[in-house]
């Protein structure tokens, strides 16, 4: 059985030490904003336009590529992880489709839902967890491990208005 495989980006997006997670309604699931790459697109390009669909937000990735001198290329943002998924498994063990998914984290400024693209969740199914209730929460673990690397990430980074006191 031949396994196909589809690139996708999800973005953790913080914001005040929260990150937004929504309930996907066929997978049952909290899930942070995401979808698959298309044709055109580079990952991270992605993972910003699926941040801009499902919430309305407008994302700053918290990347920290060092730049490279290439005169015949440009450096991409870095994921911070990349993660196989299986999708699509069989009864006899077989995987029919699986996604290959670049994990970003983002900073948004406003905690206002307000989705931007077709046929995607209502506000009402999105959520803002911090690390209290990532910990108490039934979230998937791989989900709150991310949701949390995020949060420190967003700590860690502070933007150019806070580290010059202005925010």
């Amino acid at each position: 059985m031949e396994t196909t495989r589809h690139f996708t980006a999800t973005v953790y997006i913080v914001e005040s030490g929260a990150v937004a997670l929504h309930r996907h309604e066929r997978l049952g699931i909290r899930i942070p904003p995401g979808g698959h790459v298309d044709r055109d697109e580079l990952p991270h390009e992605a993972g910003l336009r699926e941040v801009r669909e499902e919430t309305g937000l407008d994302a700053e990735l918290l990347d920290g590529t060092r730049e490279i001198d290439a005169p015949a290329g440009r450096t991409l943002p870095r994921p911070r992880h990349q993660m196989l998924y299986d999708i699509n498994v069989h009864g006899d063990g077989g995987v029919g489709h699986q996604h290959i998914d670049h994990i970003y984290y983002a900073r948004v400024d406003s905690r206002e839902i307000d989705p931007d693209g077709d046929d995607e969740a209502d506000p009402e199914v999105w959520a803002w967890y911090d690390e209290s209730d990532l910990r108490a929460s039934d979230v998937d673990p791989d989900t709150v491990q991310f949701s949390l690397e995020a949060i420190a990430a967003a700590e860690d980074e502070a933007s150019p208005e806070e580290a010059a006191g202005d925010g």
